[in-house]
């Protein structure tokens, strides 16, 4: 680079921030709000460096800058100075992946590869589904840094392709970076949903236009402890999306399955799932039947005492915090309505995904519920994040899930 094109960089974007928040990001939190930046030394665009700086002029934490989102900045390293270059980018990917050594095997190629802030890329998820990997990102900041990510990934993992999702807050602006959601960044094009192993079940994975990343890796655990539970049981499966859970049961021996949801378009992937799957001898012999309907009404209205297994794993219903309060007034309505279809000797499986609503306040809503039925039952376990989606902040601990069996 000649001494001119030196002169013309502009000078590093250098933010202070408040005493709390200069707390907060020592403590290793990877999130500094707008309304705690103090100072800033000019104007940045979306994926510039910010670098931080604490009262004491020293230096704090480095991240990525986005002037449009309350997220002002999403802290990539904190501590003492460090070179952001290609070696460090490569390590923090190999970091990783290490974290995940183990997960995957001959009965599973479906797993998260990268989980965010929680393993030091905030904004950005990195999921596999056997050689396809989707790369789905949640803030602008990462629109100057795809390049890099892209050829970190195809370097070190050598996908047969890899597609790009973006979150609906973005979708707008990407059209100026030429991206859409669905773009393939990698190899050669999806020609039909690409299917993965887990725990030996085959599912295919909607990687183009379905929820999340195309499946809903991060239950892979709960959907095991379910087959544990299953054998001879009539099992309903509420909010069944693409029948995950409702496939680990009929492997696991139940006699019968009903899905719930709303979406046509789930009710039919868990059907193509179900065929997928018949090889396995439980699952051909299990009745599998879909209902379109919206399950909070279904279930409020069924008949009662016809299920030896519930499982209500709704989607969020609280997605900020002053939809708290209702949602958590829904999950106790949907427990007690759950744990009225129960059969004597049947399990509740009530599991929640909404950030906003804690562990402790969800399992002591549904625990509540069962007090309140005036039956006896027995808490079989709880469970909170699969180890590949493992949270190292509050705001990133959102999955918690509970079994009771109801005399």
């Amino acid at each position: 680079m000649n001494p001119a094109s030196v002169a013309a960089l502009p000078p590093r974007l250098k933010l202070t921030i408040t005493a709390a928040a200069e707390t907060a990001v020592r403590g290793g939190h990877p999130w500094v709000f707008a309304n705690s930046v103090r100072t800033q030394s000019r104007a940045a665009p979306a994926g510039e460096l910010a670098v931080i700086y604490d009262r004491r002029d020293k230096f704090l934490a480095v991240g990525l800058y986005d002037p449009d989102s309350p997220l002002r900045v999403r802290v990539l390293h904190a501590g003492q100075p460090a070179a952001l270059d290609h070696a460090w980018w490569r390590d923090r990917f190999r970091s990783a992946l290490a974290r995940r050594e183990g997960i995957a095997d001959a009965q599973t190629n479906g797993l998260r590869l990268i989980n965010g802030e929680s393993d030091g890329w905030p904004g950005l998820v990195l999921d596999r589904y056997d050689t396809t990997l989707v790369l789905k990102l949640y803030t602008a900041a990462w629109w100057p840094w795809l390049e890099r990510v892209t050829a970190l990934v195809r370097d070190g993992l050598k996908p047969e392709r890899m597609v790009l999702r973006l979150s609906r807050n973005i979708q707008d602006t990407a059209g100026a970076q030429r991206l859409r959601d669905g773009q393939l960044l990698l190899g050669s094009p999806v020609q039909a949903p690409p299917t993965f192993l887990e725990s030996g079940i085959r599912f295919e994975a909607d990687v183009l236009r379905g929820q999340k990343t195309g499946f809903f890796l991060d239950q892979r655990e709960n959907r095991r402890r379910v087959e544990t539970f299953a054998a001879g049981a009539d099992v309903l499966n509420g909010f069944s999306f693409s029948g995950g859970f409702s496939l680990y049961a009929a492997r696991g021996g139940a006699k019968s399955v009903t899905d719930l949801d709303i979406s046509l378009h789930a009710l039919a992937a868990a059907e193509r799932n179900f065929k997928l799957n018949l090889a396995h001898p439980e699952v051909a012999r299990c009745a599998h039947s879909v209902l379109q309907v919206d399950a909070f009404g279904w279930i409020e209205r069924a008949t009662a005492s016809q299920f030896d297994m519930v499982i209500v794993d709704p989607p969020s219903l609280a997605k900020r915090e002053s939809e708290r309060a209702g949602a958590i007034q829904a999950y106790g309505k949907l427990a007690a309505n759950g744990i009225r279809l129960l059969r004597p000797r049947g399990v509740l499986v009530a599991a929640s995904c909404s950030a906003h609503v804690s562990a402790e306040e969800f399992f002591s809503t549904v625990r509540g519920a069962a007090r309140n039925s005036s039956r006896r039952f027995e808490e079989l376990g709880t469970a909170g994040h699969a180890a590949d989606h493992a949270s190292t902040f509050a705001e990133a601990q959102y999955l918690k899930c509970i079994y009771l069996r109801f005399a």
